[in-house]
């Protein structure tokens, strides 16, 4: 059964990267989620005054990859402690934040944040927020598909493919 799901980690080639390569995903699409106006543009959401987080649209066969399965690369490919900013990245379109599309997905996603709070996962408290799905505004072409066209760059290189390299070191179970 395919699902929806939608993360903000920061630059949303980054996030696409590490889901295109889990099994049981069907599709992932860079976009816009949690602003105000409707199908902005990349130059305004980098303005800050949309409200719009760098966000990926996964399209997902639950019966292969669980939610569950996918909050767990997700809050291990970004840092979930920093607000509006992941590394050199800073703005609120850059969040940390869940998009959830049923309330099943809204309490996985709380349920999650309480473990690894509790077990002290991270330094720092966990600042991602949760919202509920409003819209998904998809990205101009160029972004889309990002990493894989171009992974020779050095952004690339410098900050997309640690993210995949750890992807592929702790989640070889999820690799397609």
């Amino acid at each position: 059964m395919s699902e929806k799901a939608i993360f903000a980690g920061g630059c949303f080639w980054c996030t696409e990267a590490v889901f295109q390569r889990i099994k049981g995903v069907i599709s992932v699409r860079s976009g816009f989620s949690g602003g105000t106006i409707k199908n902005p543009a990349y130059k305004e959401v980098i303005t800050e005054r949309t409200g719009h987080a760098e966000s990926v649209e996964v399209i997902f066969d639950s019966s292969v990859i669980s939610y569950q399965n996918l909050l767990e690369v997700f809050f291990a490919t970004h840092d979930p402690t920093t607000l509006n900013r992941q590394g050199a990245d800073k703005g609120t379109h850059y969040r940390s934040a869940i998009f959830y599309t049923s309330e099943e997905q809204k309490e996985s996603a709380n349920n999650f944040i309480a473990v690894l709070t509790e077990q002290k996962v991270f330094e720092s408290p966990v600042v991602t927020e949760i919202n509920k799905f409003e819209n998904f505004y998809p990205a101009e072409d160029y972004h889309n598909n990002y990493f894989n066209l171009n992974g020779e760059q050095a952004f690339c290189q410098a900050v997309i493919n640690p993210k995949v390299t750890k992807l592929n070191t702790y989640f070889k179970e999820f690799l397609k």
